[in-house]
């Protein structure tokens, strides 16, 4: 299944970092569409995502893994269910 808007939000460091280094801005998010969220960082700066988003019109939010692909972790909508995994690979090249 592939979705309609597929904004990803990249949140990688190149190296270590502290809790007080703030993520990136987020992108710009359509209603309802699906954000991902993606790059290498420890699980706190995830968590600090997931906080910020919920908020946010996003209808749903994905972690990405790069052996399974976008795994939805919450959804305000029926198009996706929480455990579903999307393919993402050509949004995630976009970039």
């Amino acid at each position: 299944m592939m979705a309609e808007s597929i904004i990803v939000y990249h949140i990688g460091v190149p190296g270590p970092i502290t809790p007080d280094e703030p993520l990136p801005p987020l992108p710009e998010i359509p209603r309802g569409a699906l954000v991902v969220i993606e790059g290498r960082a420890p699980i706190w700066r995830y968590g600090q995502a997931w906080h910020r988003l919920h908020g946010s019109p996003a209808g749903a939010v994905a972690v990405y893994d790069p052996r399974l692909g976008a795994v939805i972790v919450m959804s305000h909508c029926m198009k996706y269910k929480e455990g579903e995994i999307i393919d993402v690979e050509s949004s995630l090249q976009e970039d």
